[in-house]
């Protein structure tokens, strides 16, 4: 099973296009409680939940419909929608009555946006009831505004890294245990290049992979941005943040040969046994020129990683635990390093007509059984009680471990419009050859400051 999540965002246009929806009221509440009313008279009513990408299986989905169906007595019709186009057709479907989806999932980093400008019902009142100071602290932050939630956790899934073993047994070189001694152990292994790979990192980093090369800003004390009298303002030339980047740049220079406009979308096909790439439907589609020894990716990224295999005609990949292995990102002292948390939130449209029962939808998801289900898929539950769900296997200890320093994008209302036009990654792609990272630094600085406070 393959897990993929993209993070989209908003541009500032489609911001302000949600100020249609207003600020901090719960929305209507016209629908009848499906407790007063009982499931006779929710019989010919239907709500929409917009479900992003695949990562959600069809089992929990079948699971949603038939449990909300046996409570309510109403249908629950769930739409997929692909994580590029989400942002856009949120925007559009949000502040129209006629058309919005009742509960939405949307991208962690999405929330801040769409929570600043009103676009989601206030659900204070069930915060405890669906789980409280037991579900995810930094998803909740960035779904809740002046003290409220509008925005609650629905899974995680953060970062860890994938190693091949047999390839850091041949450079020998031993599983790190502090951040210095990871960095020089993926150094070493590159300039030894045991095999002689052509294009051989000991480390693959892409050029624009700011996602997983933060956790090195944030293992120094550096921060992206902070409020500062009332205002956010980008922190990348704060002397703690430097420090991080000035690592990253002996990593880019040293430990990768990732090209400078690589992404985070697959890293893993670069410590695969086999150099075929393979696609959603198990056929070789061409070969990769890369190689690495480690890798950085959300926990599902193991599906996509081993020794291919040939299995009922098709070719798959199975894990080996003779060659590959998985471990966090050590920090410096004595904790995992932190990392940015994968994954999303949940929230009711404020235009939704269907209030009540977009309510008693949220019950069903954050209920134990769902939570454990969402586990037992490998999606980390957004409700600390459930994470045993996950397993005791190496990828879920990684992922309970890595998640429990793990941290979010700035809260800032106009972040996304910071993803939006890319500025991240172009900051990223130069950090490989500038000679002064705290002037490259400042100059982004002063681009990012004025996007942070858009509404």
């Amino acid at each position: 099973m393959k897990k993929t999540l993209g993070l989209a965002v908003a541009t500032t246009t489609a911001a302000l296009v949600l100020t249609a929806c207003g600020g901090g009221a719960t929305g209507s509440t016209s629908d009848p409680s499906p407790s007063a009313s009982g499931t006779a008279g929710n019989a010919g009513k239907t709500i929409t939940l917009w479900l992003a990408g695949s990562d959600t299986p069809k089992e929990l989905r079948t699971y949603l419909q038939d449990t909300f169906k046996a409570k309510t007595g109403a249908t629950l019709a769930i739409e997929e929608q692909t994580w590029p186009d989400l942002v856009t057709k949120l925007t559009t479907a949000l502040p129209d009555p006629k058309n919005t989806p009742d509960v939405t999932e949307l991208g962690n980093t999405q929330s801040p946006t769409f929570t600043n400008v009103g676009a989601f019902s206030d659900v204070s009142d069930l915060y405890q009831e669906l789980g409280g100071s037991k579900l995810l602290q930094s998803f909740v932050d960035v779904g809740t505004v002046d003290g409220k939630q509008y925005a609650l956790p629905y899974y995680f899934g953060s970062r860890y890294l994938f190693a091949r073993k047999d390839l850091w047994k041949e450079a020998g070189v031993a599983q790190p245990k502090t951040l210095d001694e990871f960095d020089t152990a993926v150094k070493t292994i590159t300039a030894k290049n045991p095999r002689g790979i052509k294009n051989f990192s000991g480390f693959f980093l892409g050029g624009q992979d700011w996602r997983n090369g933060i956790s090195w800003i944030f293992a120094n004390g550096g921060e992206l941005a902070k409020q500062e009298n009332g205002q956010w303002v980008s922190t990348l030339s704060d002397p703690n943040t430097v420090k991080g980047l000035t690592q990253l740049q002996d990593l880019y220079r040293d430990a990768s040969k990732a090209p400078a406009d690589a992404k985070d979308q697959t890293p893993w096909l670069y410590v695969n046994d086999a150099d075929e790439i393979l696609d959603a439907n198990q056929k070789v589609t061409g070969k990769t020129s890369l190689a690495a020894a480690t890798i950085m990716a959300p926990g599902w990224a193991h599906w996509s990683i081993g020794d291919l295999k040939e299995k009922d005609g098709k070719k798959v990949r199975e894990w080996n635990d003779a060659t590959f292995g998985a471990f966090v990102l050590p920090g410096n002292d004595g904790k995992p390093a932190p990392v940015f948390a994968g994954g999303s939130n949940i929230a009711i449209s404020k235009a939704s007509q269907n209030q009540a029962l977009s309510r008693e939808l949220l019950k069903i998801i954050f209920s134990a059984d769902y939570q454990k289900k969402l586990g037992g898929a490998g999606l980390g539950p957004a409700n600390s009680d459930y994470v045993s769900s996950l397993g005791d296997d190496q990828f879920a200890k990684a992922l309970i471990e890595s998640a429990s320093n793990s941290k979010l994008t700035p809260a800032a209302p106009g972040w996304a419009t910071v993803e939006s036009k890319m500025i991240m990654e172009e900051f990223f792609s130069k950090i490989r050859d500038a000679s002064d990272l705290t002037a490259l630094a400042k100059e982004y600085d002063a681009k990012i400051t004025p996007l942070l406070n858009l509404k």
